[in-house]
């Protein structure tokens, strides 16, 4: 088990405008020595420091505990060096690596999107989607999505079925182009619910009430999908670079790589800035039992936590 004390610090970076979201990676090192805060940013409850390139948080309320994918290498590279870290909500890095690529059979190459539906954590990796125990992290399959390149967001729904995107891969522009699609997985069966451009390289997914909201890394929209694979509600943030997304309540909180923000807002309406200061934020998580906001940053290699009020 790997413990290590985190610090409260603020972490502070700019993004240029249309960045990829394959730029060079942070990888693990040290915790990052505190800064001077910067205006206009919020103060983070306790920043989890040393991660490697941290693209999606995900709040296991059974475990009440917070599990990260870490993509430590290459967002589309097929490395084998990907993990899954255990954060406490007291502040502690619990294990920095449960489950990684090579240790007791497991097979992570560029980790991303997290859910767990029936006792599985479902974890999109490039155009396979891994499958884990989501109490002891042993592996217990893997599914393969035929003509996937970026698999990334996952989200679970009440009555099992398992939704993930694939985001296409980057092409170094916020456009669409190539294999973007969501999936549905249920009982094992892979079923392509959308695809095609007009997705504009769907990122992140979160569970509603009305079904899955996908947030687009290319188009700058986020929109509700029914069960017809149809956009309903369709929303375009004031920038781009859609890469995490949940729901809190009756709002939408999403994080825009282009103008590192995290926005809040509902569909059809206004979203406005809810987290300035946000550099490189990731697939973010929602602690319900807290009410915090959980926001990987992918290239300085920590995760914030914010309480939402």
């Amino acid at each position: 088990m790997v413990r290590r004390k985190v610090r409260i610090l603020i972490v502070s970076a700019t993004l240029a405008a249309g960045a990829s979201a394959a730029a060079t990676l942070a990888t693990a090192g040290p915790p990052a020595e505190p800064r001077p805060p910067v205006p206009g940013k919020p103060l983070p409850l306790a920043t989890y420091a040393g991660l490697a390139a941290p693209e999606s948080v995900l709040y296991d309320a059974a475990g009440d505990r917070y599990l990260v994918s870490n993509v430590n290498g290459k967002p589309l590279e097929a490395d084998g060096n990907g993990f899954i870290s255990v954060l406490s909500p007291e502040g502690k890095v619990v294990e920095l690596k449960w489950i990684a690529g090579g240790k007791n059979g497991a097979k992570l190459n560029a980790p991303k999107g997290l859910a767990i539906a029936g006792g599985l954590l479902y974890v999109a990796d490039l155009s396979v989607i891994h499958l884990f125990d989501a109490r002891t992290g042993a592996p217990r399959g893997e599914l393969a999505v035929p003509d996937a390149t970026s698999l990334s967001g996952v989200a679970a729904a009440p009555d099992g079925k398992v939704y993930v995107t694939d985001a296409g891969p980057p092409t170094g522009r916020l456009d669409g182009v190539g294999t973007e699609a969501i999936y549905v997985v249920q009982a094992g069966r892979i079923r392509r619910l959308a695809g095609g451009d007009e997705l504009g390289r769907p990122h992140a997914l979160a569970w509603t009430a009305r079904g899955p909201v996908v947030a687009s890394f290319g188009s700058g929209e986020v929109y509700r999908l029914d069960g017809r694979g149809e956009r309903r509600q369709v929303t375009r943030l004031p920038a781009g670079g859609l890469a995490g997304v949940v729901a809190a309540g009756d709002s939408l909180l999403v994080a825009s790589w282009q103008s590192s923000s995290v926005y809040r807002g509902k569909l059809g309406g206004k979203f406005e800035v809810a987290f300035a200061g946000q550099a490189s934020p990731a697939d973010l998580g929602y602690d319900a039992k807290r009410g915090r906001l959980l926001v990987p940053h992918f290239e300085e290699g920590t995760v914030d936590v914010f309480e939402l009020r």
